[in-house]
Order: structure tokens, then sequence, then C-alpha cells
């Protein structure tokens, strides 16, 4: 029996065991201990910290496993990377799990490569932060470089809100070092993919509803794109430049995307399926189990087969549920009947949590993910299923 190594146990990562499940392959969770319910669901468990590629690597030659991923987290695709090329298994080699979890060195490499992207600058001091503001054009973005869900990322219209955003990004951030970028004023969207033996299996870009923080956080993903028929072979080839530029292959793919005057600017890229209902979008589009062809990818168990038939090409929705105020939960009611098209209404959060305003992804209070005939059907929907769900928080 082939044996798994998922990096992560959190309800993100509970449906890659229940496909593993599914294909009869033995399981083994590796996070840092907690009531994470991957531990429940695995076959064997391992605490480890994923983003330690030595320890990860000590872990899976313990277990002795025949493959290793993750989805849904940026944490563990360094480590991944790094057991794949000193075990010899299928995935990323450690070069581009290296740059696709920095930003610094991701945009290095998009330059060198020929992507389309916002100019940036390195930036390890106040001095070296005067110097890059001076050179770019506002509005500009202070990024880490090493986190995800929109953490350590500012919108900056004056250099006196660069200063500011500058200290609160280093006090986030794990380097020692950040990104200024000039901001590109256009409409954000996303791609899911994945690529096997350096073919891209499928290319399916997504519409993006944001929610107004620091910078436009995705708080919901829809498909089919709105712009599909007039953008969608100039994606596929900036999504491709930014695989081949980052030396990614044998693995799924997460792009994040700006359109401006009908010219499309990568923003990152990493090797990992994305997160906010995104491998679930990607099962409905296509009719299949997205988190089975991340398992078999994985175990070099032929995941291509998944993408060979005419897809259904389904339309569907996701929203996020968020607040725009701190508090205490008091109270959840959802009075939405069962439905054909209501995929999921789940929720993160339970009468007496403590919540946050929402800023980032880690806020999060629950789900909808709803299909239909078409896209506008589903936003439709949405507007009335929203009218049935109501979360009272006191503050």
């Amino acid at each position: 029996m082939k044996k798994l190594m998922i990096l992560g146990a959190s309800y993100s990562q509970l449906p890659l065991y229940h496909a593993a499940r599914k294909l009869g392959i033995r399981t083994v969770a590796a996070s840092t201990p907690g009531e994470w319910p991957g531990f429940a669901a695995a076959d064997e468990s391992s605490y480890t910290d994923i983003s330690d590629p030595e320890a990860v690597l000590a872990a899976a030659k313990e277990h002795g496993i025949d493959g290793i991923t993750t989805c849904c987290l940026d944490t563990g695709v360094k480590a991944i990377g790094y057991v794949c090329e000193r075990l010899g298994l299928k995935g990323i080699s450690a070069g581009a799990g290296l740059v696709s979890t920095d930003k610094y060195l991701m945009k290095e490499a998009f330059q060198k490569g020929g992507v389309r992207c916002a100019r940036h600058i390195c930036v390890r001091s106040l001095s070296e932060l005067e110097n890059a503001l001076d050179r770019l054009c506002f509005p500009v973005i202070i990024k880490a470089v090493d986190l995800m869900g929109s953490r350590g990322i500012f919108r900056c219209n004056t250099k006196e809100e660069a200063r500011e955003y500058y200290e609160l990004t280093m006090a986030a951030t794990g380097k020692d070092y950040c990104l200024a970028e000039e901001f590109i004023e256009g409409q954000i969207l996303g791609c899911e993919a994945m690529i096997c033996d350096g073919e891209l299996l499928y290319c399916l870009p997504n519409n993006i509803d944001a929610y107004q923080s620091h910078v436009p956080t995705p708080v919901g993903h829809s498909v089919p794109y709105k712009k599909q028929s007039l953008l969608e072979e100039e994606i596929r080839r900036q999504v491709s430049l930014a695989v081949k530029a980052t030396g990614l292959d044998n693995c799924p793919v997460n792009c994040d995307l700006i359109e401006k005057d009908d010219q499309i600017y990568v923003i990152e890229i990493t090797g990992r399926a994305g997160a906010t209902c995104l491998p679930e979008m990607v099962s409905l589009y296509f009719g299949i189990d997205y988190y089975e062809a991340i398992v078999r990818l994985a175990l070099d168990m032929q995941p291509e087969i998944m993408f060979k038939d005419n897809p259904p090409c389904r339309p569907n929705l996701s929203k996020i549920l968020t607040s725009d105020c701190p508090g205490m939960v008091k109270h959840i009611e959802n009075t939405n009947p069962p439905a054909e098209d209501i995929v999921d209404i789940s929720f993160n959060i339970s009468p007496g949590d403590q919540v946050r305003r929402y800023e980032n992804g880690r806020d999060r209070l629950g789900q909808i993910i709803l299909t239909g005939d078409t896209l506008e059907a589903c936003e439709t929907r949405l507007g009335e299923v929203l009218s049935k769900i109501s979360i009272e928080i006191v503050p």
C-alpha cells in the first residue's frame, strides 16, 4: 500500500486525507501538535514543524513515504521541494519550492523570465525604503515576502503611510527584508492550474470577489472568468511564463493576477492548490474530485486521466463569510432549506467564540458554495442565500 505524507492537518487539508483513503492510500499527517482534524483522519501522525525542511525530511524517512503534498497553505511548500529532491519523489524541486515561497526571489525570477509584473525593489532598512519610494510611482505596496493570506501586505498612497506600514510589515515577517512594489490599478483575478512533467493539465482563470482592507483580499471566487473569451489565451501565456520562470513542475499551481487595459500582470504564483474554496471550484467546474488529482500527482498515479474527457464546465461561486467588527458570536442562524444548487454552507465559528474584523483569511467565519446554469444565476442566488443567514456578533 502506498503511503502519502500530507503537510498540514486543519480543515483545509482534510479533503486530501479523505481523497487518499478512497484511493486505498495510507496517510501520514504532519503538523505541529494541536486539536487538528487531520490527525484523526490520518493513519499515522508526525508532530513536525512543516516550515522546517530538515525536520520534514527526517519524518518522511521515518515513516517511509511514497509521496508528499499539501493544499491551501504555503508553510510546507519549501519542505515538499526539499523532500522530493532528496528522496526522488514526484513533486517540485527544492529550488522551485524556495522561489515560490519568497516573493522577492519570485519577482526576480519573473523579471528574468519575461513575465509581465509590477516594478519592485527589495528593502532592508528605512533608508533603503526612502530610496525605493523615490524610484517607484505611488500608490505602492509594502509586502512581506514570506506570508500568505494578505498578511504583512499594505497599500500606501504616501511616503508617510509607507514608513508606517514598513514597520508593521517587518514586525510580521520572518525575513530581514521586504518588498516595495508599485500597485497596479486594475481588476484582480486568479488562476488555478496543474503541471505534470512540464505539461499544463488545465488552466482555469477565475473571478475574485475582493474585500477592501489594506489591500484587496479575496473573499470569493467564481467561474467562468467574465473575460475568458477575450483573455484566456493571454492568461495561459503569462501563467506558463511564470511557471517556467520559477521552475515549478509536478504540482498544483495557484496564481494571483491583475487585469489592466486587457493586459495580464502576474502578482505571485506558488506550487500548491489555493485556499478559499478554490479546490472545490475546480472540482465543480470539471466534474471531478480535484483533491484526488492532487493525491494522484504526488504519487505519480496519472493525474492527467482526470482531465482527458470533455469537462462539464459547470458555473459555480464561493463566498467567505466575514465580519466588519470584532466581538463575540452570540447567535448563528441559517434558514436556507436543502437545495441542489447549494453545495455547502458551513461555519468556522460557534456561539461564544471571539472574532475579529476581517483582514485576512484567518478571520473567516464560514463559507458558501453554489452552482447554477450560468454565473449570473449563481450571483443572483447568492443574494437569496445570504438573506437567510444571520450571524449576531456583540462587542
